[in-house]
């Protein structure tokens, strides 16, 4: 497996965007996710998906959208209406198979980790 490389984070005010890239070196993998992970507090799951299956956590629904480009291999993580409680360490998963379900937005479920980018919003 490759490890995935994420690019796009930097600093923005509340209200603002950013979106982020996630870039898999012509591996295709099965599911792909985002999590984050603030100072103190444990990593979460933000936004996930395998196939046409997606699922976002309740804090970013209606806000934050994920899509991938299957010929670039790359996974983005477009953030809208950005706020400071999303401030956080972002991390791009993958996981390259399965013969059971797994759930997307649990961190067990993925085998492959990129080195995280950083979101900071200011109020």
């Amino acid at each position: 497996q490759v490890q995935p490389v994420e690019s796009g984070g930097g600093s923005v005010q509340a209200g603002g965007s950013l979106r982020l890239s996630c870039a898999a070196s012509g591996y295709t993998y099965y599911m792909m996710a985002w999590f984050r992970q603030a100072p103190g507090k444990e990593r979460e799951g933000v936004a996930a998906l395998r196939g046409r299956i997606d699922d976002y956590a309740d804090s970013v629904k209606g806000r934050f959208t994920i899509s991938q480009d299957n010929a670039k291999n790359t996974l983005y993580l477009q953030m809208n209406s950005l706020k400071p409680e999303d401030t956080a360490m972002y991390y791009c998963a993958a996981r390259g198979g399965s013969r059971y379900p797994l759930d997307l937005l649990d961190p067990t479920s993925y085998n492959a980790w990129g080195q995280g980018t950083q979101v900071t919003v200011s109020s």
